[in-house]
């Protein structure tokens, strides 16, 4: 199976709602607004097989020093075969002159596979958020 990477926009809000909601995650439920938000993300690169969209990875970034990796997702049929590995790989080669990149774990079982793709925890920094459903 050939996975094509892209950095261009040419997702639909079905195709993101699609992939969102096979991951479980909540702003898979509001495909427009997903989309408008991704559409407004420093970067985006999308995983495809054929026309299907498979894996995606967005950074909020400030343009100088601070990249936030948003989303990384990649649908459960398609895991473990390195599309999630290889996004991150794009992601830090774009990066890669940036102070941090910084990425939040939304589930304590992911913070081994962002280890094991070079993130490290840092001392004395938490994470805090406001959640407004």
């Amino acid at each position: 199976m050939e996975i094509i990477y892209k950095r261009d926009h040419s997702y639909t809000a079905n195709d993101v709602e699609e992939l969102f909601l096979s991951v479980d995650w909540l702003s898979g439920k509001y495909p427009e607004r997903l989309k408008k938000a991704l559409d407004h993300s420093g970067t985006v690169i999308t995983a495809w097989t054929g026309s299907r969209l498979v894996g995606l990875v967005n950074v909020i970034d400030d343009g100088e020093l601070n990249a936030y990796v948003h989303y990384l997702c990649v649908n459960p049929e398609y895991q473990s075969l390195g599309i999630g590995g290889e996004l991150l790989k794009q992601i830090k080669e774009k990066y890669r002159d940036y102070l941090y990149i910084i990425v939040i774990a939304e589930k304590e079982g992911l913070n081994e596979y962002y280890k094991k793709n070079g993130f490290e925890y840092i001392d004395g920094r938490y994470v805090l958020a406001i959640q407004n459903e």
